[in-house]
């Protein structure tokens, strides 16, 4: 029986003693993890080994005084799949880091096993909502309904006018990845506030009850 391809990943994070403690987690968890690259700066996420990583573990603040959310959005613009790792446990920068296109946002406190599962769901692109993402995507739970960003809620209609997420994608300008990852995010917020909404039909009701779209949209 022919071997499974272990999965790659890059770790991007300025403190070298973060970077040795994510690789060895990444390293040692089921399924392991190699990381083939790290650094200091995301340009060794574009070179080398670095540049065909599975995933990439990305730190906002490299040294900064800003978070580097230009460098988000060029990694998820080019396909990459990205899990955000960061000191800040602050749900208004953890959303926006959705926006644009990371599949999941963690804080530093959130341990090995939610970094490692995380890791593992980019790496087929899918997202992952560990405990302080899931407080932030879960909005006011008081109204039943939940919060949703205006990229969000313009995925979310253009999705209902259309048959494919590509060409939701091609009208917004963003990847059928990105659109796929919008959609569950509006998911998970949806089960959060006790509504699941597992299918397209579902969803769609859920809008309509909100108030998201009107029947003459459709």
């Amino acid at each position: 029986m022919a071997q499974e391809a272990r999965l790659s990943a890059v770790v991007v994070d300025d403190h070298p003693a973060v970077r040795a403690g994510v690789a060895q987690w990444l390293v040692t968890g089921v399924p392991p993890i190699e990381v083939v690259a790290s650094g200091g700066d995301v340009r060794v996420a574009w070179t080398g080994d670095g540049a065909t990583a599975d995933v990439i573990v990305l730190d906002l603040h490299l040294g900064g005084p800003t978070p580097a959310m230009g460098e988000l959005r060029r990694l998820t613009e080019a396909g990459r799949q990205v899990v955000v790792y960061s000191m800040r446990a602050d749900s208004a920068i953890a959303l926006h880091c959705l926006e644009l296109g990371a599949l999941s946002y963690l804080t530093k406190a959130e341990g090995a096993e939610h970094l490692i599962e995380a890791a593992v769901a980019a790496a087929s692109g899918r997202a992952y909502t560990p405990p302080a993402l899931a407080g932030a995507l879960a909005g006011d739970r008081s109204t039943g309904r939940p919060t949703l960003s205006a990229r969000e809620t313009e995925v979310l209609v253009e999705w209902f006018q259309s048959e494919s997420k590509d060409f939701v994608g091609q009208r917004l300008g963003i990847s059928p990845r990105t659109v796929s990852t919008h959609l569950e995010h509006i998911r998970v917020k949806y089960a959060m506030s006790g509504r699941e909404a597992p299918t397209k039909a579902a969803l769609l009701a859920r809008a309509i009850q909100d108030g998201l779209v009107q029947l003459d949209d459709l």
